[in-house]
């Protein structure tokens, strides 16, 4: 048995528009400097992408990506200042939470083997 978590950031109608996924997205478009190619690096459409990216710059009201268009040679997106410490930050952030989920969870598990072996001796 393992306990795995998922941390999700609302908005104020509830809807996601901060997660694992968005931050791997990001953490790929610091790498690859495109969004397109980071989306086509964790196989998801670039308009997903965007869309991904437009909702979390619209619910934060910054930019996290700096997009570059024009000619081969401009095309392409950086994280912005922002965007890099927003990324750290929320990494930070989920690793911790995730983190702290454990000894409620060893909590658990020792209660429950507990049980399981009373219950074998009725």
């Amino acid at each position: 048995m393992e306990l795995k978590t998922k941390i999700y950031l609302l908005d104020d109608e509830g809807e996601k528009f901060m997660g694992i996924g968005v931050l791997w997205l990001l953490n790929e478009v610091a790498k690859t400097q495109s969004l397109h190619k980071a989306a086509s690096n964790l196989s998801i459409s670039y308009s997903k992408a965007f869309n991904m990216v437009k909702n979390l710059e619209k619910t934060i009201g910054k930019e996290v990506l700096a997009r570059k268009k024009g000619g081969a040679s401009r095309e392409g997106a950086t994280l912005t200042e922002f965007g890099k410490s927003f990324v750290t930050l929320y990494d930070e952030f989920q690793k911790k939470a995730k983190e702290s989920t454990l000894i409620p969870y060893q909590e658990f598990k020792d209660k429950l083997c507990v049980l399981m072996e009373e219950k074998d001796h009725e």
